[in-house]
């Protein structure tokens, strides 16, 4: 019953960490080096091509999943940790010109909670606390994006290539979970229904890998706000 949500919370988790190194290496600039560091968020559906964009501009380590049951019982939990998480890599400090990572602080509330909420795996309650943390976060704490770049391509092209990587932990994923994360994105990154926090540059992702990586080196300046 709740499969494709699990396998959500454990592709989810992976994202929650810094998915890279979190900086771009071997980036040099003299226009930003007196400025604060550049923070880039990297957002998309699952499939998209989040991790082929940050392949192409940093090395990838090694990272840990996290297993859970019951996305109804655990849900805010999880939630909780994320936000968390998400709220620690924002506020990270790097002596880098530019912090590149895999989703972000407000795709954790505006797609994930979001979506399990309106799904009915999350209890009211739950939502509301992890609303009211949200808010006070982003309201009181000093994180910052940039720019966030939004890897937009149809659900139906997302689940032809998570069959085709064929990793365990997505086996159950359906096409109707990969439509309702989708629809809270365009909510979010297109129709702005949750407010602005940042400039968005939508890539178009429904291209081979191969011609992905073109569309990178050709959006290099956008993507690094240089």
């Amino acid at each position: 019953m709740f499969a494709k949500h699990i396998s959500a919370c454990r592709l989810y988790l992976r994202s929650a960490k810094i998915l890279r190194s979190g900086y771009i290496r071997n980036f040099q600039s003299h226009q930003h080096s007196s400025m604060e560091t550049i923070s880039i968020c990297v957002e998309g559906n699952i499939g998209a091509g989040k991790s082929e964009m940050l392949n192409f501009f940093a090395k990838d380590p090694t990272i840990e999943d996290l297993m859970y049951k019951d996305p109804y019982r655990w849900g805010f939990t999880f939630q909780s940790y994320v936000q968390l998480t998400m709220l620690q890599n924002h506020m990270s400090k790097s002596a880098k010109p530019v912090q590149m990572m895999e989703r972000s602080i407000y795709s954790a509330k505006y797609v994930f909670v979001e979506n399990l909420y309106k799904s009915g795996l999350m209890p009211s309650v739950d939502y509301e606390v992890l609303t009211e943390w949200f808010n006070w976060a982003t309201n009181h704490l000093d994180f910052h994006v940039d720019r966030i770049i939004y890897l937009r391509c149809h659900p139906e092209t997302a689940l032809e290539r998570i069959k085709k990587r064929n990793r365990k932990e997505e086996l159950n994923i359906t096409l109707e979970y990969l439509q309702s994360l989708h629809e809270q994105q365009e909510e979010w990154l297109i129709r702005g229904c949750y407010g602005k926090h940042a400039e968005v540059l939508v890539l178009d992702a429904e291209q081979d890998l191969e011609s992905m990586l073109e569309v990178f080196e050709n959006s290099r300046n956008k993507i690094l706000c240089l």
